[in-house]
């Protein structure tokens, strides 16, 4: 395994970021991320992607936010097992993993974790409760349809809102699970930023209707609240990307925007990107706030 101390180093250089100073924040010996693609900033330009720690199909990006708290922390052990489109059902599950081509399969999240281990990060939840696939099905080419509320909206019943609380029950345990392996460990639970803008959207440069538009963000604000919940419940510290985002959403210019829409490439980094998840402005921005909590 490369040594934690090149990795990290390589992480710095590539992204620009500046880390924290050692004394921002308590030290830490063992550091296991934890979660999903937002967790794994994941990324298709091959020349970021990492196979250090997850199979390629986990996209796994190289100067993610893990790695850089890592690198900023110091951590004598690190180990990354954020792998795209996991549930909390990977936490304790193999993952089987198999995109463009790449086979193979994320052992259990959890299975990295141990009795020494004194600092997780976990971002999950989003596809146990499949708001990330149904970002997909709200492209129209008609801002006039609006196929996500005709579709997740019955008889005035919203199942999306059923399935974001029907996951409170699972990221909870997961955070049981977390504890159960590693009863020492400083726990930290970060929600998702503004992706997709309130107020109508920005139809055509991302093809969801102004009406679907203000549902989709309704309802990342429902699952963030959702996290909020758990985290308060649980007693683990909750990290608000959510609050500081608000104008950095897909809509948004080259420079200022953190979240990729639909068309697959980003300025920053120049490359292919996967759409509605963070560019590295976005990853940036999840480090430093991570990193912003451990300080408090």
């Amino acid at each position: 395994m490369r040594s934690l101390v090149a990795s990290a180093a390589l992480c710095v250089a590539m992204t620009g970021f500046v880390a924290a100073p050692a004394t921002a924040a308590p030290s830490y010996d063992e550091y296991v991320a934890l979660g999903d693609s937002w967790a794994a900033d994941a990324t298709f330009n091959r020349s970021l992607l990492t196979t250090e720690f997850v199979p390629p199909g986990c996209a796994q990006r190289i100067s993610n936010f893990a790695r850089q708290v890592a690198a900023a922390l110091s951590v004598t052990s690190f180990r990354d097992a954020a792998c795209a489109g996991a549930t909390t059902a990977d936490m304790t599950a193999p993952q089987p993993v198999e995109r463009d081509l790449y086979l193979g399969t994320n052992t259990p999240q959890f299975d990295r974790l141990t009795p020494d281990t004194d600092l997780v990060t976990i971002l999950i939840g989003g596809n146990d409760a499949g708001l990330a696939a149904a970002v997909r099905g709200c492209i129209t080419p008609d801002p006039a349809i609006s196929p996500c509320r005709q579709t997740w909206i019955v008889d005035g019943v919203d199942r999306m809102s059923q399935q974001i609380a029907a996951a409170e029950p699972k990221v909870t345990a997961a955070v049981a699970g977390i504890r159960q392996r590693s009863p020492a460990a400083r726990i930290l639970m970060l929600d998702y930023f503004e992706g997709v803008a309130a107020n109508g959207g920005c139809w055509p440069t991302v093809p969801v209707s102004p009406t679907d538009a203000d549902w989709l963000a309704a309802k990342l604000v429902e699952l963030d609240a959702m996290l909020a919940r758990v985290a308060e419940r649980t007693g683990v510290q909750l990290v608000d990307t959510y609050a500081g985002s608000a104008g950095h959403d897909a809509c948004q210019p080259p420079g200022v925007r953190w979240a990729e829409g639909l068309v697959p490439y980003t300025s920053d980094p120049p490359g292919p990107a996967v759409p509605f998840h963070p560019n590295q402005l976005g990853v940036d921005y999840q480090a430093r706030s991570v990193l912003a909590a451990l300080a408090e």
